[in-house]
């Protein structure tokens, strides 16, 4: 069924084949997995059930001539009087004057529309004369490209399961059909595009959204085993004890969360096996000291550790943070696009030998003549910002290190699970003990005098500021400050004894790293900037992040842009200017007033704004499911993950005949290249 064509349906020509494929219908399964995007409910209840502002249908008989009056040019209202039970609705219809000789007194009509349980109105937007049809009274409706219709497709639907409905394998095992109660899926598949009940509709599609998110676990487990078994690994036999002691004599103690993720780490580093991992964690929840002492354990091992970061500056705060914490124990080496000639060629010289432990670098790090004899670890920085192959490149500077990849975005678990699935994920999700959290507010745009005094105060106590906005220069389509404008404009503000600077990303990268070189070192008190600070930058002397127009941003974008400040040890702030209109706009600045943790900001706003925009673009690099919302069926996910993890490594594909469908599947997706390797 797979692979017939749509054709093989009765009475799909060429014509219709042509349409069809035009929205991704080839074959007879192409078409009877191309579920209907909602559903139009003509079910009649009763007045005392029906809901305000829903969309409802009522029967009922017509009381009197319609009334028809005209406004405007060619417009015109029809209102109809209609008894239902014991009593009479109001239906209102525009611009359909003609209706009204069919609408006539004593006769029985079905009307479906908003229903208004205030005024007893219905504003009709489908009717017909007579009973309405209680046989199907869930009807599908098909997201279509014109020509085609969305009632041919329903047409079309009802002959596929008639011709091949009995021929619908099933590929789940009947193991978890029993367990979780699910449908099979041939009669999944009739309820899904013609429901016999509502409830026979929420269970079809709790059968697909399980189904869709074991397919892909499957694929994210076996894409794991398979590296697994295919890459040589690299056991690190460092000693536990001098690890400990370096750990004993640092001049703070491990949170739990820090000890957690760093033991899942070093026994990774142990394992035969290469390490894959994510660790993530909130800006300050201390990253950089658990990846710190996983390199001090590569270099007890006897090896070297590399960490590529994205920016020059980043690279340069990470050498000064290690240096603090292994003082004269260690050999670390910054290696970036800045450092040329005779300085390089030590440097990569020194590489070669082994004399340096650890080397800190931007892309410079993955470049040809850069040789490392015997890499252990690699850890790459706010992962995202780097390619595949820029990542691919850097690992494979040693035999197959192990790598550990770190963010400092809060994903929420469903995302993780998903988008690393082929990865095991650590989280630090607790903060060190004493940090005081930011103070967040948030105020209207009338009060802007009040903030710009606020950071003329924090700058004349000897701290400094961040001012960012949505947008670089002025834009006719929306009404946002600009950076450009601004700057200008607080220039003006403060006049000589303040200095203002200006960030954003159409600034060459020289340009950006001399301006936060400036920030840094304090020449520059206040920098107005786009989101381009937004990742690694680390000015424990900015007290103050004020956001413009905070409502045009995700909650997980706000969140690291807050994380810029409160870096010292004074109390810092965020201010969020914003005005929204709407209910999701002020949920947002709500949220961001009472929560300062990471991981619980991050599962709001996927709740607020849906998987596909949570990294900021639709090109997030999920998966596409059908069903399945990984932002509301976290559970099912959960469940799906532990079922692909015990088909896989209880190796049931080939050792349980229940399990021969899904080996079918398998060994399918594999044959046809779906499964890919960095």
């Amino acid at each position: 069924m797979n692979d017939w064509p749509i054709d093989t349906v009765n009475g799909v020509g060429d014509k219709v084949k042509e349409q069809l494929e035009q929205i991704g219908v080839q074959t007879v399964f192409d078409l009877l997995f191309y579920f209907p995007n909602r559903y139009e409910n003509y079910e009649i209840k009763p007045l005392s059930e029906l809901v305000h502002d829903e969309k409802v249908t009522i029967e009922g008989e017509v009381l009197g001539d319609p009334t028809v009056t005209y406004y405007g040019r060619k417009k015109s209202r029809l209102v109809v009087r209609i008894q239902v039970e014991h009593a009479v609705v109001k239906g209102v219809m525009f611009n359909r004057p003609f209706a009204k000789k069919q609408l006539t007194p004593g006769a029985i009509v079905t009307c479906t529309g908003k229903w208004d349980q205030h005024r007893l109105q219905i504003t009709i937007e489908q009717y017909k004369k007579g009973k309405a049809k209680t046989n199907q009274p869930i009807q599908p409706v098909y997201y279509v490209k014109q020509p085609i219709k969305s009632v041919q497709i329903k047409k079309m639907m009802k002959q596929t399961i008639e011709q091949f409905g009995e021929q619908i394998d099933e590929l789940l095992p009947s193991t978890y059909l029993m367990e979780y109660k699910l449908l099979s899926r041939a009669k999944a598949l009739q309820e899904m595009h013609f429901p016999s009940s509502f409830q026979a509709l929420k269970q079809a599609k709790r059968r697909f959204i399980y189904e869709e998110l074991l397919l892909f676990q499957l694929k994210m487990q076996l894409l794991r085993k398979r590296n697994r078994e295919s890459i040589q690994g690299n056991s690190q036999l460092f000693d536990a004890a001098l690890v400990n002691q370096f750990i004993n004599k640092l001049p703070f103690q491990l949170t739990k969360a820090q000890d957690r993720s760093l033991q899942e780490i070093l026994q990774d580093m142990r394992s035969p096996y290469r390490m894959n991992r994510l660790l993530q964690g909130d800006v300050g929840s201390g990253k950089t000291a658990v990846a710190a002492i996983s390199l001090y354990a590569s270099i007890v091992a006897g090896k070297q550790g590399a960490i590529m970061v994205p920016t020059e500056i980043l690279a340069e705060q990470h050498v000064a943070s290690l240096k603090g914490l292994f003082g004269d124990e260690v050999s670390i080496s910054l290696l970036t696009g800045s450092i040329k000639g005779k300085k390089r060629k030590e440097t990569l010289l020194m590489i070669e030998q082994q004399s340096i432990d650890i080397v800190v670098g931007t892309h410079a790090l993955i470049q040809e003549d850069v040789n490392f004899p015997n890499l252990g670890t690699v850890i790459v920085d706010e992962q995202h910002r780097f390619g595949v192959n820029q990542r691919k490149a850097l690992r494979d500077k040693g035999i197959d290190p192990d790598v550990l990849f770190m963010t400092a975005t809060p994903i929420p678990r469903t995302l993780a699970i998903t988008s690393f699935g082929d990865m095991d994920v650590s989280q630090i999700d607790e903060m060190p003990v004493g940090r005081k959290p930011v103070e967040t507010y948030w105020v209207k745009e009338n009060m802007l005098t009040r903030v710009l005094q606020f950071i003329q105060k924090e700058v004349e106590d000897g701290f400094q500021a961040y001012v960012i906005c949505p947008l670089i220069e002025e834009s006719d389509k929306l009404d946002i400050q600009n950076a450009v404008d601004l700057y200008q404009q607080l220039q003006e503000t403060f006049y000589q004894h303040i200095n203002v600077g200006l960030l954003h990303g159409r600034l060459h990268n020289d340009e950006k790293e001399e301006v936060m070189q400036q920030f840094a070192s304090n020449q520059i008190q206040v920098l107005v900037s786009t989101t381009v600070v937004e990742v690694g930058v680390n000015v424990p002397n900015a007290t103050v992040m004020v956001i413009y127009d905070a409502e045009r941003f995700g909650l997980s974008q706000l969140h690291q842009l807050r994380g810029r400040v409160g870096r010292g040890d004074a109390q810092s702030h965020c201010i969020l200017i914003a005005d929204p209109k709407g209910d999701v706009g002020k949920e947002r600045m709500r949220i961001m007033t009472e929560t300062t943790n990471g991981f619980e900001l991050a599962e709001q706003d996927l709740q607020l704004r849906g998987p596909g925009d949570f990294f900021g673009k639709k090109q997030s690099g999920l998966p596409e499911f059908k069903v399945a919302d990984i932002a509301q069926d976290y559970r099912a996910l959960e469940t799906a993950r532990n079922d692909a993890q015990s088909i896989v490594y209880n190796n049931l594909l080939t050792n349980d005949s229940d399990y021969q469908a899904l080996n079918q599947y398998v060994k399918q997706i594999f044959a046809e290249g779906e499964i890919t390797f960095d």
